[in-house]
Parts: structure tokens; C-alpha cells; sequence
């Protein structure tokens, strides 16, 4: 979508109607809940959050800065939203994030490195026998590094640092045989020993942040081996799913659909055309002409379930007529 709304070639020629600053997923959060969520009147968009509770919503407190790398590929707030993204951050210091947001950011990599390698493993895509014996050793933690590698904070013990916190994986999932040994099939045992393995983990993982007593740098602190240990964990994902030839199908699809969507709501929208709009959408172009037009077709089909975009796209493209009757988007 980043690419989609930036490209006036996509967005029909017209320069003025592509939205410079593209499109990020925290960045859409903020405008939601600052502009497109629907609480009170036309003349107070968004749910009224305070300022704290917005603060604590910005992983990446800044807007998009094309000049510097980390400022590019992501960021919190698009410029339409500048003014509320600077009164969220009146009080806050530097370009850190507050301590609601570091505990949130946190706990989502707890989520995503813990919980996600638990659902994979109970479809048996988590060839544990290859991590325990090491055959799989070089590719994960290679894998890792060149992702952290885009960090500008790359540290140079890095390869070091990865190879351990492998080795403290291997070990803490090593006694619990069910889990490195057999295939998943649901019985209590393997349920139990899958249960206190990831309890395990994410006991030691919240325990590992604490707040600090620093007042010019970070609000919180997190001991370096679970953070570590969560960067790995996060990467056994992208090396044994991600790349996976069944999901980049899926994915060729599902790009397919936003870009089709995108472009009907954008082609539509400039002519005033709303009949093909469900309902619950009108409202996005009516409260907010002034923003770029790609930007409020970015927002229609950011407001869709993934369900709904599926049917949407199938009775728009006319490959699925539906019923009259039969609404889509309420």
C-alpha cells in the first residue's frame, strides 16, 4: 500500500492526489483514532483520547523523514495528522517513545515471538529435531542478524550474541521432549509440556523490562539476553513460514485485491461517484475533502475486514455477483 498511494503513475497521473508520506500500519492507527474513528460530531473527529494514551500508541514517535533511513520505512503519523501527533508529544522527551509505549511495543514482540512460534509449532511447522541438532543453526541466526543489521544500533557483538541466545533456547525446550520430538497431535501431555515451555518463556520475558531513572533517554530497560532471545524467537517464523511458496501466493492475491480496491475507490471517489461505496465508507470522503485523495481511498480499504475486502473485490471486479439483497460492508 506504501508504494500504491505514493506513485502517481497508480494514483491515475495526477501528482496532486498521491500522498507523499505513503502509507504505514501505525500511522493509520493514529489517524483512526485521531480523525476517521466516529465517537461525536463532524467537528470532533477521532475518539478524544489524552494526550498519554495517544503518546502510548506511537511505536515510532515521528513523522516520515525521507532523508534518513530509520525515518522512512517507519513511522507514527502522517503529515495530515501532524498537529495532533505534536500535542500527543508536547511533554515527551527526545524522539523516545513513553514507557506505555515501550511496554506495549514490548509485549508485542513478546506475542510475536512466543505466541506465533506456539500455533506454528502445533501445525508442525517448527522443525525443532533440525534447531536441537544444530542443522539449522547457520541459517537462523544469519537470517536474524541480517535483519538486525538495519537497525543503526548494530551492535558489533552481534553474531555472538545470537549464536547464545540460541544455545539458551535449545536448552529450555530440550526438556520438554514432546515438544522437540513428536508431531503435534493435541494430547494432554503435549499440550502440558507445550504450555510450560511458553509459559516459561514469557514469564522470563515480562520480568525482563524495567522502568529506568533516566530522564533524558529511554523510559525502560530491557536486559539485553531476552532481548535477544525475542529477536531470534521472532525470526524462527520468517525462516520456516514466511517463505513459504503457499503464502507468497497468497499474498500475490491479496495485494491484487487492495490494488483493485484502491483504485476503484480512488477512480469513484474523484468523480463524486459514492454508489459503489458501502455505507459505512461515505463518510471518510464527506468529513475529509481536504486530504489527498489517495489517502481517504487508502482509508476505505484500510476500513475493511479481510473478509469483507475478499467479497467486496469479487462483486466489484464481477467475479462473484452476489445477491442484492446481501450486503457486505455494514
Amino acid at each position: 500500500m506504501d508504494r500504491i498511494v505514493r506513485d502517481p503513475s497508480i494514483v491515475g497521473g495526477c501528482k496532486e492526489d498521491a500522498a507523499d508520506d505513503g502509507y504505514e500500519g501505525n500511522a493509520q492507527t493514529f489517524r483512526i483514532l485521531t480523525k476517521l474513528a466516529v465517537r461525536y460530531s463532524r467537528d470532533n473527529p477521532g475518539l478524544d483520547l489524552t494526550r498519554a494514551t495517544l503518546a502510548a500508541t506511537l511505536k515510532y514517535p515521528w513523522i516520515r523523514d525521507h532523508g534518513k533511513d530509520e525515518k522512512k520505512s517507519k513511522w507514527s503519523a502522517y503529515a495530515s495528522e501532524e498537529r495532533d501527533f505534536l500535542w500527543a508529544r508536547e511533554h515527551c522527551k527526545g524522539e523516545y517513545k513513553t514507557a506505555e509505549a515501550e511496554l506495549m511495543d514490548w509485549a508485542d514482540d513478546i506475542a510475536y515471538s512466543v505466541h506465533d512460534l506456539e500455533d506454528f509449532h502445533r501445525v508442525g511447522m517448527i522443525p525443532w529435531s533440525e534447531i536441537v541438532s544444530d542443522e539449522a543453526l547457520d541459517g537462523i541466526v544469519q537470517g536474524a542478524l541480517n535483519s538486525w543489521k538495519k537497525d543503526p544500533r548494530y551492535p558489533a557483538d552481534a553474531p555472538r550474541r545470537l549464536s547464545e541466545a540460541l544455545g539458551r533456547v535449545k536448552r529450555k525446550v530440550t526438556i520438554f521432549p514432546s515438544v522437540t520430538k513428536e508431531a503435534y497431535d493435541g494430547s494432554r501431555e503435549q499440550r502440558r509440556q507445550l504450555r510450560n515451555f511458553t509459559s516459561q518463556l514469557i514469564g522470563n520475558y515480562v520480568r525482563a523490562i524495567t522502568l529506568t531513572k533516566d530522564v533524558d533517554g529511554p523510559a525502560v530497560s530491557i536486559q539485553p539476553d531476552a532481548a535477544d532471545e525475542v529477536r531470534l524467537l521472532k525470526h524462527f517464523a520468517r525462516h520456516y513460514v514466511i517463505g513459504l511458496p503457499a503464502l507468497h501466493a497468497q499474498q500475490y492475491g491479496q495485494k491484487k485485491i487492495v490494488r483493485d480496491l484502491f483504485q476503484i475507490f480512488l477512480a469513484e471517489g474523484k468523480q463524486g461517484n459514492f454508489k459503489l461505496f458501502p455505507a459505512r465508507l461515505r463518510y471518510i470522503w464527506e468529513d475529509n475533502h481536504a486530504d489527498k485523495k489517495a489517502r481517504l481511498a487508502a482509508d476505505c480499504v484500510a476500513s475493511l475486514t479481510e473478509n469483507e475486502a475478499y467479497q467486496l473485490h469479487s462483486r466489484l471486479t464481477g467475479s462473484e455477483s452476489g445477491l442484492i439483497l446481501d450486503p457486505i460492508v455494514r
